[in-house]
């Protein structure tokens, strides 16, 4: 039996998925531009998005351009560090590293030039070597996933604000969760993160899912369709109805339950867990209403239409729900259920 063309794991770029390529292209486009204008982009969208599939395809197709490097940082370490150890490693770049005359051996990794006093500080050295890559007529990309407000993503944003402002070719592509990625752009030294460009991931194309699972899993047109619909377009939702549809002999209707039980226990419970007591609360209304609207969901909740533009706001930008003049409902499938059956 062929191999399960889909995948229940995070992160892992799947043998099936459905690409974003004008969203892709566009940053490829304006990273590779002789004349850039933009050096940052930051990635964002709900848990189970496919904001690193995404990330990925970006790196992917630099890499393969000869004059790019692409480096991937873990948001876990010291960002600065990994990023100088990395980029010193680098083998096309060593050559013109020696004839820089970059000695990092006070760090403990890349190059000691015999009689060339080692360089000490860090954002020094990466400067030091990314004068270098210009020099060499390349430009580095940076990838991180999964953002959030640590101390190293503050003095790797802080630093890497100077690089730029001094027109070193460094570009930087990160993911990360709305609050996240909204909590770090509040701090007061980070105000450029506001103005950065972002990708926000919208809901997979309904058709190109349904195309998808015809050619993938060999059902009709017309269950292909209600396939793709029922996942709303969430890209994890894709994979594990394909995923479990695969198994199945694609007999979708037999695997929804399997298909809801595993969005509970690795994605939903996570972000219930994350929610405040009043986002709770409003999520709780809008499942209960009978279709969504907002002047049932405010009667629901006793509250007025001022008290409630706030909530619906960030629970939009979070990417739990979609709305429509009058109404919202949830964006993710099978979560309005889950929110009926959880306490408050």
């Amino acid at each position: 039996m062929a191999a399960n063309p889909y995948t229940r794991m995070f992160g892992k770029e799947p043998k099936q998925s459905i690409s974003r390529e004008s969203d892709v292209a566009r940053i490829v486009d304006t990273f590779s531009d002789e004349d850039y204008s933009e050096q940052f982009y930051i990635v964002t969208g709900v848990r189970g998005s496919g904001k690193t599939v995404f990330m990925t395809d970006v790196a992917n197709q630099l890499k393969k351009k000869k004059d790019w490097i692409v480096i991937e940082l873990n948001s876990e370490m010291n960002l600065l560090e990994d990023f100088a150890s990395k980029l010193s490693s680098e083998r096309q770049l060593i050559e013109g590293f020696k004839s820089a005359k970059i000695n990092l051996s006070f760090f403990g990794f890349g190059l000691e030039i015999t009689g060339e006093p080692p360089i000490t500080n860090i954002e020094v050295a990466i400067a030091r070597m990314l004068e270098s890559v210009k020099k060499q007529k390349k430009r580095v990309l940076i990838a991180i996933d999964e953002v959030y407000n640590s101390k190293s993503m503050r003095e790797f944003s802080s630093a890497y604000q100077i690089l730029i402002r001094n027109d070193l070719p460094i570009f930087l592509i990160m993911t990360g969760l709305f609050e996240n990625v909204e909590e770090l752009q509040r701090q007061k030294n980070l105000t450029f993160l506001l103005r950065t460009p972002k990708v926000i991931l919208s809901p997979l194309n309904t058709v190109r899912m349904a195309d998808n699972y015809e050619k993938t899993l060999g059902v009709d047109r017309d269950k292909a369709l209600r396939m793709a619909e029922i996942t709303k377009g969430y890209s994890y939702a894709f994979q594990l109805l394909g995923y479990y549809s695969w198994e199945n002999s694609g007999k979708y209707e037999e695997v929804l339950d399997e298909v809801k039980h595993y969005l509970e226990d690795t994605v939903y419970e996570k972000i219930w867990s994350e929610m405040s007591r009043r986002d709770k609360m409003v999520a709780k209304a809008i499942a209960k209403s009978e279709n969504g609207k907002v002047l049932e969901i405010r009667k629901i909740m006793d509250i007025s239409n001022d008290e409630f533009n706030p909530y619906k706001k960030r629970l939009e930008k979070k990417g739990l729900i979609t709305k429509e003049y009058g109404y919202v409902n949830f964006a993710l499938p099978m979560f309005k259920e889950f929110v009926l059956e959880q306490s408050i």
